[in-house]
């Protein structure tokens, strides 16, 4: 997905996609600290932040990470098997994208978040 479709994506989304109001039971609780889990990895989120600017090939993320394209790899093969990532063939090439304009949002808001924390800036209102 490139940038602006996921920006599209953002834009178009309802409230009622945004907010789940419904009260986790032991199911979503267990999916939930599951993704949480793989975002724990500074690895794995640089990639997903990566990815929120469009898809990718490992090639393509492992020149913008600093971790071995070997290393990106196994990374995006947990984060395909967590469902967080679809991968599509194009000729030669496997691209890399984010499944879904919540993770998105996640990836983003929880680094817009470290950057209040990194700059000392005040929470938004």
């Amino acid at each position: 997905m490139r940038h602006n479709d996921v920006m599209d994506e953002l834009a178009h989304d309802t409230d009622a996609s945004l907010d789940h109001t419904v009260v986790p039971d032991a199911t979503r609780l267990r999916h939930g600290s599951h993704i949480f889990a793989m975002l724990a990895d500074p690895t794995r989120l640089e990639l997903l932040w990566h990815l929120t600017n469009g898809s990718a090939t490992v090639g393509d993320l492992a020149d913008r990470v600093t971790a071995s394209r070997t290393a990106v790899s196994q990374h995006l093969a947990k984060l395909r098997l967590a469902g967080l990532v679809d991968v599509t063939r194009a000729g030669r090439h496997q691209h890399y994208s984010l499944r879904g304009g919540h993770l998105a949002r996640l990836v983003r808001e929880g680094l817009n978040h470290a950057d209040h924390i990194a700059t000392g800036e005040g929470p938004h209102g």
